[in-house]
């Protein structure tokens, strides 16, 4: 995946920072959203290690490879979708209370609660203002206002899927459809709003842009599962994060949510109870954990998972995109989901 985001990330970078407009009294409102982007340090010196993966972005350019658009008039999309995830990123941390991301602080406990609101709100605007640089790459006026409309879309989907994430944390039972509709907004939406904009751009039919809507969409959807997956059964050193976390978060991951739902399981009134409390030990996190494992979870989840998967690749496969970026897709697709557990 590295290799494949490499060969546009300068561009990237570069079209992301044009859309920052000259530091005024309020430079230290952009000093933190580039600190969080991964351009800088906290005290504005030059950052030592980049930002994340860029993943969305990639998507929506090598798409619109796939259509015989030139990826560079799709940068401005690419940026916008990107600083967009950005924007959930600095609410989603405040909100989760979450102190580290990619390893260095977050936004909120470098400057505040209330200015890291106010970065999150910046970076979404700086988000909308990079869509409309559409229009200065030579990109009909109609495709640009569609785009609009796509990325606006696809931002509400997110917002209403980490409502439903904060809202299920009150909640003794989530039922599976709830929790496949939440992610198919929190993470799913974004991804595929990326694919979507690439061929938008490059000027694909409608049915194109389903077929790319619902493949970005099953890979969140797959990527996701998984990510519950490595939540719970997950190597610290591939995750960074202790084993079982979730559980220690009492978090309704899709494997807490199958268990719980399991009408054959006879400890399912002790898993409720176990999760009931406000601080689990770890003698009640491996009981939890025997308890998933004992209801087929972990197998349930990967197969779901998988068929997600599936879905994705059989999507792509409905589409017309050039055989070079389907197999540059269908390579990105494999390394996202291939994070062993």
């Amino acid at each position: 995946m590295a290799g494949l985001g490499d060969r546009f990330r300068p561009e990237l970078e570069a079209e992301m920072a044009a859309c920052f407009p000259s530091a005024g009294p309020a430079a230290g409102l952009f000093a933190a959203l580039r600190y969080h982007l991964g351009w800088a340090e906290a005290d504005g010196s030059p950052a030592r290690a980049g930002g994340g993966k860029r993943l969305r972005p990639v998507l929506c350019l090598v798409t619109c490879e796939g259509y015989g658009g030139d990826y560079r008039q799709a940068l401005p999309a690419a940026a916008a979708i990107e600083l967009l995830h950005n924007f959930t990123l600095i609410h989603d941390d405040i909100e989760d209370r979450s102190d580290e991301r990619h390893h260095r602080p977050t936004v909120w406990k470098v400057w505040g609660e209330a200015q890291a609101i106010n970065a999150g709100d910046a970076l979404f605007t700086i988000s909308q203002l990079a869509a409309l640089r559409l229009a200065g790459r030579g990109v009909p006026a109609d495709r640009v206002l569609a785009g609009v409309q796509t990325i606006n879309a696809a931002c509400l989907r997110v917002c209403e899927g980490q409502f439903l994430d904060i809202d299920f944390e009150q909640q003794a039972l989530v039922d599976e459809t709830s929790y496949l509709a939440m992610i198919r907004g929190k993470t799913a939406a974004l991804l595929g709003c990326a694919l979507e904009m690439g061929a938008l751009v490059a000027g694909a039919a409608p049915a194109e842009l389903a077929a790319l809507r619902e493949a970005g969409e099953s890979l969140g959807l797959a990527y996701q599962v998984q990510d519950d997956i490595l939540g719970i059964w997950g190597d610290p050193a591939v995750t960074g994060k202790p084993t079982a976390d979730d559980i220690r978060s009492r978090k309704k991951t899709l494997p807490i949510v199958h268990a719980q739902s399991a009408a054959r399981l006879g400890h399912a009134g002790r898993l409720s109870q176990l999760l009931a409390k406000p601080r689990l030990t770890e003698p009640d996190v491996v009981e939890v954990v025997g308890i998933l494992e004992t209801a087929g979870s972990l197998r349930y989840a990967e197969g779901l998972a998988q068929g997600f998967y599936n879905q994705c690749l059989a999507a792509l496969e409905r589409t017309s995109l050039s055989e070079a970026s389907r197999a540059e897709l269908n390579s990105l697709v494999r390394s996202l989901l291939g994070r062993p557990v």
